[in-house]
């Protein structure tokens, strides 16, 4: 891949379901949260502004150009720097994950192997990393480790290389390979050459092994590989939680203050992330997220829009002063003040996400009576609040009306409960819900709809055009031949597009008015033109959102509609689900791509 857009967000994503960091096209480590996705940020550079903390890099003297890509089919990422006289070095990046003792071995590590390829290269090595949010590290040197302290988890730093030279930031004549080990405070095996030599062997096999039993489409392989790779990394498997983005605080625009801490998970990403996994063929990644999703709702308390990646933790949003922001755009949030609002599409986004232990054969612990009676108590809720106000998918922050998303989710709560029951056998219930999700249905389009826009808008009573209409025929509500849809597709595709990119909404909300496009629901528009039958159009905008990757092929947020440079946190679980459910539906078959296709 090439460097199209020299944004900001060209990084790369290194990880093992436990921990995740971000690597930038120089090889320097700029994001890592430790001990797990949700910890304080010992690499904090990404949000440090113009300030030299938080970081972890290799420099080359002369540094000429420079090259990074992953190894095909993993989570590994190679770089290599060149100077001009022609010295070269190779950095390898990941975290190591494999197979031992009969369950995956995922440590809250880092693993670095510096390599010359190339002449005598000079280079300085650089270990900054920070705690409480900014705060610099005290480094404290051991035989062969250094200790960095400060935060409640101390971070080891176990190398070969002269820890003289990384503690004063000299640089000297790399010579022969060198290999560091960054995170837990123990004691390796082995010496340190000879286990990032092993975890690399054995990380790259286990990768390798995990790609190959994903069922992908014809076309576009390695751009779903890439996002099946990447939601594969976004997963907490301890927990079986899926966060919507490893960062946090990465403005959706320019100095707009849109700044939020996505590194918990979603109810409403679930359908999307199981739709996607299930389609991947992962189900093991998706049994879990099935199981956490099952906890929370069996939690007994009221359900929130997200939870962190062990459900109880609290979520309460702070601001961190000693990071001044992505680019000095702060401010920097901890916890998000969404788990606060009243959002009544959770109902239905979790009985969506459980519906599928009651159809997945695949699955070893299918639903039962007593699990469909749990969800018959969210979908009496959802029946309750399907019309009452709420701060809607977008999460407003200072309003509330009766949204259409959210009383479709209500809606799909009833509907697929009362599908539920009549697969158990149980009649009367089965009865019962459809009669109920029929009234919503008759509620929703009437009052969704809008005469003047000719087309069904975000809320009830109001003209504004939202994006999110656009799943109705998705979650079943409407006929995507019915002109109602045919319309609201049309007058979305029109009214919301900017420079061929879609805004979620086009009116001012508690920040002002939205700058940039929101990348999934182009996806959703995508999904919605070929269900409407110009499916030619939707695959030529497809391989737009495909070109809109950064080099390491992930997606953030948002994008810039006029500059391409993409914001927002990164990556984006919802822009990469949204590769792969669009990329299955509009693919060729294997049949047709082998027997008729060109390739």
């Amino acid at each position: 891949m090439t460097n199209k857009h020299q944004g900001a967000l060209e990084l790369g994503l290194i990880g093992n379901c436990r921990v995740a960091a971000l690597v930038n096209t120089l090889g320097r480590l700029v994001w890592w949260c430790y001990p797990n996705f949700d910890g304080d940020p010992a690499f904090s550079r990404l949000l440090a502004g113009d300030q030299e903390k938080g970081f972890c890099d290799c420099l080359l003297d002369g540094l000429s150009s420079s090259r990074s890509t992953y190894l095909r089919n993993t989570a590994i990422i190679s770089t290599t720097l060149e100077d001009a006289a022609g010295n070269a070095v190779r950095i390898t990046d990941f975290a190591p994950r494999f197979l031992q003792y009969g369950r995956h071995f995922r440590p809250a590590q880092l693993c670095r192997l510096i390599e010359p390829l190339q002449g005598l290269p000079r280079i300085t090595l650089r270990m900054r990393p920070t705690h409480g949010y900014g705060k610099p590290c005290q480094a404290a040197a051991g035989s062969s480790h250094i200790r960095y302290l400060g935060g409640a988890d101390p971070i080891r730093l176990t190398t070969d290389a002269p820890l003289s030279y990384i503690l004063g930031e000299t640089p000297f004549a790399l010579t022969r390979p060198i290999s560091l080990v960054m995170g837990v405070d123990e004691p390796l095996d082995d010496a340190p050459q000879e286990v990032v030599k092993s975890f690399l062997k054995r990380t790259n096999a286990c990768w390798h092994e995990w790609v190959r039993a994903l069922a992908i489409p014809f076309e576009w392989q390695q751009v779903v590989i890439r996002a099946a790779i990447t939601l594969k990394l976004c997963s907490f498997e301890e927990t079986g939680a899926i966060i919507a983005a490893v960062t946090t605080s990465i403005p959706e625009a320019p100095g707009s203050q849109r700044n939020w801490d996505y590194r918990y998970c979603w109810l409403r990403d679930a359908y999307f992330v199981i739709l996607a996994l299930n389609r991947l063929g992962a189900t093991k990644t998706m049994e879990r997220y099935v199981d956490f999703i099952t906890t929370v709702a069996a939690g007994g308390a009221e359900l929130k829009p997200l939870y962190g990646i062990v459900p109880d933790l609290d979520l309460t949003e702070r601001v961190e002063p000693d990071l001044a922001g992505f680019l000095g755009h702060g401010p920097v949030r901890v916890g998000n003040q969404a788990a606060e609002q009243i959002q009544h599409d959770v109902f239905g986004s979790v009985v969506l996400a459980v519906a599928q232990s009651f159809v997945d054969e695949r699955l070893p612990n299918p639903g039962d009576e007593a699990m469909l009676r749990l969800l018959e108590s969210l979908a009496s809720r959802a029946a309750c609040f399907a019309f009452e106000p709420d701060a809607g998918i977008w999460e407003y922050r200072g309003r509330q009306r009766v949204h259409t998303h959210s009383a479709l989710l209500c809606w799909v709560a009833c509907d697929r409960v009362g599908r539920i029951a009549a697969r158990l056998g149980l009649a009367p219930a089965a009865a019962t819900w459809r009669a109920e999700a029929q009234r919503l249905r008759q509620r929703i389009l009437r009052d969704a709809w809008s005469e003047r826009r000719q087309a069904f808008t975000g809320s009830f009573g109001h003209d504004d055009l939202d994006a999110s209409v656009l799943l109705m025929h998705e979650l079943g509500i409407i006929d995507a031949q019915d002109p109602r849809f045919i319309a609201t597709v049309d007058c979305v595709g029109r009214e919301l597009n900017v420079n061929g990119h879609l805004l979620r909404y086009a009116t001012a909300d508690d920040f002002g008015l939205p700058e940039t496009a929101f990348l999934v629901v182009k996806f959703w528009y995508l999904d919605a033109l070929a269900a409407i039958g110009r499916r030619d159009e939707a695959r030529a905008r497809y391989a737009e959102l495909v070109a809109a990757r950064n080099t390491y092929g992930l997606l953030a947020e948002d994008l810039h509609p006029h500059t391409g440079e993409m914001w927002g946190n990164i990556p984006q679980t919802y822009s990469m689900a949204g590769l792969v459910n669009t990329a299955m539906r509009l693919s060729i078959s294997w049949e047709e791509g082998l027997c008729r296709g060109s390739w």
